[in-house]
């Protein structure tokens, strides 16, 4: 946990931005994987920890922004768990540790509940992500599962997403150490990645890593020569000469802070001059948004900045033809990077998203694009002093994509489909660091990983 007075001094700022009505928050419970007792790994709501930091299951809490009331509700452990769990701080001990007097019982929540709706006064909540947290809003609120949704409060949501977008010094040396777990992550990898190995075995050196500093998974690992699928969370390939891995994986270390780093290496070991070729291009492409990272610009433009040189690049390569400008305002840049330039980072991997999207990275005004690759962009807007994002641009030659759009004619003014023809089993490249917004621009956060590809050719030699 952080010092008492930082879990007073968050929910204080909450109380500033809002007058009216409660907040209810809902902690986590344990879910069962495959039957009650055998329950997947314990993951506190991220909002529960930032205001109240107890990272214990079956908890909730509310602060009321008109009396300043604010309570814990939550059960203190019987003989019975002591048993199984060992001893442990009791409830009363753990909120005081964070500046709340008051704990109750969970019986006592639906009292409490039941006389401010008596009252009629606002609850807020926020949208619940996990089935079994919409049905206790639904009960304890007497509101229909499918109203749900539809009453979530979105005062409370831009209150929170305006506290937490901006880190404190103390977040972001939570954030550099889960960065640093990363980084043992990924030379784990750079000395595993070898022809005849399956990429499940590497894997395992990248999870072990992660535990043996002292973090855990911040998402799923995504290793594979098949990089051209974004999202590609299969590990039974063989590894062969000639192909490309790309790692995108990072820890949460013990405070839930994430990391989020990728890189892309040769599995033999030494790119190949038409992977150098690419490969230079994405680190042209990080490393314009790195010059233009900085507070007060919208992030969009950093993105249609770092797919110009995508542009340039392709077209000095062959691979495209015509005016680059015109291929940037026509969205030609989808069917090499489908995905948008990064998003924010904290608690979450993909921070606070789990508030809606729209609210975290976009604003009044500022509407989503529904080209490809662009409406994929989680962070558009304007970037402010302390917000902590990703920056990850990527090129993949993706066979299905390549298909559609040559059978259907898309922009085959711009795409020489005979030179990209030539690219259809390179699979992918994506480089990726976590970033911090500061005064002069921007830093990245942690220790330095290799990224050039004679640092990659050398951690892996």
């Amino acid at each position: 946990m952080f010092p008492q007075n930082t879990y007073i001094a968050r929910r204080a700022a909450l109380k500033n931005k809002i007058s009216s009505g409660i907040a209810l928050f809902l902690g986590n419970e344990e879910v069962g994987m495959n039957y009650k007792d055998n329950t997947f790994h314990f993951r506190q709501d991220s909002n529960f920890l930032y205001f109240f930091g107890i990272d214990l299951p079956n908890l909730a809490a509310i602060i009321n922004f008109e009396t300043g009331q604010e309570i814990i509700f939550g059960t203190e452990n019987t003989i019975d768990d002591i048993i199984w769990t060992g001893p442990q701080p009791t409830l009363i001990a753990l909120a005081e540790s964070v500046g709340i007097t008051q704990v109750k019982s969970p019986e006592k929540l639906w009292s409490i509940l039941s006389e401010v709706i008596e009252r009629n006064q606002t609850i807020h909540y926020l949208p619940p992500y996990r089935h079994a947290n919409a049905l206790k809003i639904s009960k304890l609120l007497v509101l229909n599962i499918s109203e749900v949704s539809k009453n979530t409060s979105v005062v409370l949501i831009k209150a929170i997403v305006s506290i937490r977008s901006i880190k404190t010094i103390e977040e972001i040396e939570q954030m550099e150490t889960a960065v640093n777990i990363s980084r043992e992550m990924h030379l784990a990898a750079m000395k595993q990645t070898k022809p005849n190995r399956f990429e499940y075995e590497v894997v395992g050196h990248i999870h072990g890593a992660a535990l043996s500093f002292g973090g855990q998974l911040a998402y799923p690992i995504i290793y594979s020569v098949n990089g051209q699928t974004l999202h590609n969370h299969s590990h039974h390939n063989l590894m062969q000469k000639g192909k490309l891995a790309l790692c995108d994986f990072g820890a949460e270390n013990k405070l839930h802070y994430a990391g989020d780093i990728t890189r892309t290496l040769p599995v033999s070991g030494k790119f190949t001059e038409k992977q150098a070729e690419i490969y230079q291009l994405v680190l042209a492409m990080y490393e314009k948004a790195m010059l233009l990272v900085s507070a007060g610009i919208q992030y969009k433009t950093v993105h249609l900045s770092s797919c110009l040189v995508l542009l340039n690049g392709l077209k000095e390569l062959g691979l495209l033809k015509g005016d680059v400008t015109e291929m940037l305002h026509l969205g030609v840049q989808g069917l090499f990077m489908p995905h948008g330039l990064g998003h924010m980072i904290g608690l979450d991997v993909h921070d606070m998203e789990d508030l809606g999207e729209n609210y975290i990275g976009y604003r009044d005004g500022l509407e989503r694009s529904t080209q490809l690759g662009l409406r994929s962009l989680r962070l558009a807007k304007e970037l402010e002093i302390g917000n902590t994002l990703t920056v990850e641009p990527g090129i993949y030659f993706i066979p299905e994509l390549i298909k559609k759009w040559q059978t259907e004619g898309i922009h085959n003014d711009f795409v020489n489909f005979e030179v990209v023809d030539k690219y259809i089993d390179f699979g992918g490249i994506r480089i990726e660091d976590n970033v911090l917004v500061t005064e002069s621009g921007c830093r990245i956060l942690g220790n330095p990983i290799p990224k050039t590809i004679q640092e990659v050719e050398e951690a892996m030699g």
